[in-house]
């Protein structure tokens, strides 16, 4: 079998079409979320379902926009590190991958805020991107920093919706974490790729507190790295 398996092939025994039945979707509409996701039709990277900024509330929308603040500031980071050429092995893999699910990342929240969408803050990465050594260690933090947002960031999500969606970007940003320190374990002295058994969450303030403690965000005179991030300043549109 190639490629992505069909709704047939996976529910031969037609427990997936009874369960489906007793929650009240006929076949047809089963087939066609099938084929949004199994065929990978999808709006903005998002999931046709979560492309959904209209009707969002104030408090969802900043939400979506501090998210979308931190994916700017990965994706920057990754596409930095990429152009500098300093990595080899492991490393350049990791940069490449990672560097293209953050951009995509930011791709959707935009698309899904439209006119709603924070503008893309200037960067100072420091000089972070030009070795090996400083890129493993501050993509491990920045990836730490991404899970621990939408972690706590989901209980004040009140569109179930921007949750999904939400939602649909974590299990991600913890995959690249343990990417990275896995690479990193190899070293001596280097993290454990999984050293608890719960994940804590931070709330905004503790983040935007940690974010502008790195001086990678570079504003415009006047607004503040909490600011930024916050998606107060700078609203596009």
């Amino acid at each position: 079998m190639h490629g992505i398996p069909t709704l047939g092939e996976l529910d031969r025994d037609g427990a997936l079409q009874e369960a489906a039945e007793k929650a009240g979707v006929t076949r047809s509409q089963l087939l066609r979320r099938s084929a949004f996701v199994g065929g990978g039709l999808i709006v903005g990277g998002l999931p046709v379902a979560f492309s959904v900024a209209q009707g969002a509330s104030k408090g969802d929308i900043d939400i979506l926009n501090y998210a979308l603040t931190l994916e700017y500031l990965e994706a920057a980071f990754y596409k930095e590190a990429n152009e500098k050429g300093a990595l080899r092995g492991q490393l350049a893999r990791f940069a490449e991958i990672v560097g293209e699910h953050e951009q995509a990342h930011v791709d959707a929240l935009k698309e899904t805020l439209g006119g709603k969408a924070v503008k893309t803050p200037r960067f100072d990465f420091k000089g972070t991107t030009e070795s090996e050594d400083t890129f493993a260690q501050t993509a491990k933090v920045l990836e730490d920093t991404g899970v621990e947002a939408y972690q706590g960031a989901a209980g004040d999500i009140k569109s179930e919706a921007v949750l999904k969606a939400a939602l649909s970007i974590h299990p991600v940003e913890a995959r690249h974490a343990a990417w990275i320190a896995s690479i990193m374990s190899k070293g001596s002295a280097s993290p454990n790729p999984a050293p608890d058994a719960f994940n804590p969450a931070k709330d905004m303030a503790a983040i935007l507190a940690a974010v502008s403690g790195t001086g990678f965000i570079v504003t415009e005179q006047g607004s503040s790295a909490a600011g930024a991030v916050s998606g107060t300043p700078n609203v596009a549109g």
